[in-house]
């Protein structure tokens, strides 16, 4: 996320994650959290888990296999430099489940679909949307270990998802 304060492009590290913790604190996301929610449809994420033998990715999904949202914050911006106008959001992220703990301490925020309306409710009060932000319920995803051809943009092909 490019933060609306920013000067330059090129000039401020890119927040792809925000903590669900310390969002109301934050000044780059708490004036975001009040008007500027999104939903971020995902049929899945990844993550690395470190071992011996170096990071395996996995990939984490509903048992369902489907599509679900992730809670976010979007915000716009414009190059003062170019006049381009970036439309940038934010994955936010919680603690980890029991199926993602063992890969990862944190996970994005899933969002039910009651809560999703909740979620984008401009008259949501901001504590009512802080509960929310919670892990999603274990006993509805899995994960398994994918191929490593998910290390690079490059490899935008099907055979990423394969398990190992």
């Amino acid at each position: 996320m490019q933060p609306f304060w920013a000067k330059d492009a090129k000039a401020v590290k890119r927040a792809i994650n925000a903590r669900a913790e310390t969002l109301a604190e934050k000044p780059s996301f708490r004036s975001l959290l009040k008007s500027k929610r999104c939903l971020v449809p995902a049929d899945g994420f990844f993550e690395w888990r470190v071992t011996e033998q170096g990071k395996v990715p996995y990939r984490i999904l509903l048992k369902s296999e489907e599509v679900f949202t992730l809670a976010g914050l979007w915000d716009e911006w414009a190059d003062k430099g170019t006049g381009e106008v970036l439309h940038t959001f934010t994955i936010i992220t919680t603690e980890a489940n029991d199926v993602v703990r063992p890969i990862h301490d944190r996970m994005p925020v899933i969002l039910s679909p009651e809560a999703e309306e909740l979620w984008l409710d401009e008259h949501e009060p901001q504590e009512d949307l802080l509960a929310l932000l919670r892990p999603f319920k274990a006993e509805e995803m899995k994960a398994y270990p994918v191929s490593p051809l998910v290390n690079s943009p490059v490899n935008n092909v099907p055979e990423v998802l394969n398990s190992l």
